[in-house]
């Protein structure tokens, strides 16, 4: 196995109506506007939104996880709108396995470009990137059983329902029990 550090992403993934790129320090302001626009939708769904939301906050995630790109350890990538450069959310290959060549997609989006079709979009362009260039053996995708919009995108988009894991974590509050689709495509 080639070592991932030496792995060539293009600063830009080129889609339909949006292109994914890393995000760079920077990039803190305006994601921090966009979870602000999101934040009621978001925290019923994502730990990281039941916590104080700041612009410096916002900005030194956004240099944790550039940090973790370079290294390969998360590829966190925005969702930019190809037509005006809009910022619509995030995506991006979690949960790594170089070995295995497995990846986990994640993904939110801001409520004020929801059901527009740009996350499934995100996720076809992901998925054909990490299946063609980086040569994954396997992509999944984690959502809460009670998440129905996001577990359209997986189902809108070709992955298998595998099962349920029952509770098998909290809430993104931290207060319920909540049971987990894992979705998947295999090579």
């Amino acid at each position: 196995m080639m070592n991932p550090i030496l792995l060539d992403i293009p600063e830009r993934i080129e889609g339909e109506r949006i292109y994914l790129r890393s995000c760079k320090p920077g990039d803190g302001p305006m994601v921090f506007e966009a979870v602000s626009a999101s934040i009621k939708e978001l925290k019923p769904w994502m730990p990281w939104a039941n916590t104080a939301q700041s612009e410096d906050a916002s900005e030194a995630n956004i240099r944790e996880s550039y940090a973790e790109f370079i290294l390969r350890k998360d590829l966190r990538l925005h969702i930019m709108r190809s037509s005006d450069d809009v910022f619509l959310g995030a995506t991006g290959l979690h949960r790594i396995d170089w070995n295995a060549l497995k990846f986990e997609i994640g993904y939110w989006v801001d409520s004020r470009h929801a059901k527009n079709g740009y996350v499934t979009e995100a996720v076809n362009l992901l998925s054909r990137f990490a299946f063609d260039e980086l040569k994954a053996n396997r992509i999944e995708i984690r959502v809460d059983t009670e998440n129905k919009d996001s577990r359209r995108i997986p189902e809108n988009t070709g992955f298998t329902l595998e099962g349920i894991l029952r509770h098998d974590s909290y809430n993104a509050n931290g207060t319920e029990l909540r049971s987990t689709c894992v979705y998947s495509k295999i090579r």
